[in-house]
């Protein structure tokens, strides 16, 4: 049974629009500036990502109240470990590394999440991360220890989202990183939403109107962006 908000992504997909999501790290953002922080989104945003590699602060919680407060969008944990975890938001990306050999990052971090999650209302969406590499050492890489995927194995990287989508995800995340060089190349997109039938998220590396644009055209379902917000 496909939950509420995964349902609306899938709606949105067949009706044409382009959905994108603004990511807030939880340790680079202020509570305090939320408001001034919406008001400078994007009028196309159709979502709120809140996550990242680490959060040391556990300021999570605190953030994603600060913006459920403040804002009708839904709000989705994009969690880098099974601690950034509230019920106070709308959803969360149960993310799977499988572009990494890890196992912590594989099942080891789902397991731990696995109690918690069962006593909340999120809504809990299998979803296949890849990460790309977008010519730097992104924090993923090194929080992870695992090594990013090269943009020139195409054929590799839709062949790890077709067996991800096999395997059970609803979603599949193709991810250069945090403050990338480069985003996840046109031909890697679209290979894999050509060869997958469900939806595509892309990230890492999206500054600009014209990026996000191509990102669309080359077959995003979902487009995120969110260095080019932190300064706010």
């Amino acid at each position: 049974m496909q939950g509420l908000f995964y349902s609306e992504i899938i709606a949105s997909i067949k009706n044409g629009q382009k959905l994108l999501a603004v990511l807030i790290d939880p340790e680079k953002f202020s509570v305090a500036n939320t408001l001034r922080f919406l008001s400078t989104l994007p009028e196309e945003t159709t979502h709120l990502f809140v996550g990242g590699s680490t959060d040391e602060n556990n300021a999570i919680n605190e953030v994603v109240s600060g913006l459920k407060k403040h804002s009708k969008l839904p709000v989705f944990l994009f969690p880098g470990s099974h601690q950034q975890v509230t019920e106070k938001a709308d959803a969360l990306l149960f993310l799977s590394l499988h572009s990494g050999r890890n196992p912590d990052y594989l099942i080891g971090q789902q397991v731990r999440a696995a109690s918690v999650l069962k006593n909340t209302s999120l809504e809990v969406i299998p979803t296949s991360y890849l990460l790309i590499d977008g010519g730097n050492k992104s924090a993923v890489a090194r929080v992870s220890a695992t090594t990013a995927m090269p943009q020139e194995s195409v054929s590799e990287i839709i062949d790890t989202a077709l067996a991800g989508q096999l395997m059970g995800a609803k979603l599949v995340y193709l991810e250069a990183g945090s403050g990338a060089k480069m985003a996840v190349s046109t031909p890697i997109i679209e290979g894999v939403k050509k060869t997958l039938s469900i939806p595509v998220i892309v990230g890492g590396g999206i500054r600009t109107k014209e990026q996000r644009e191509q990102a669309y055209q080359a077959g995003a379902d979902l487009v995120v962006m969110g260095t080019v917000f932190e300064a706010v």
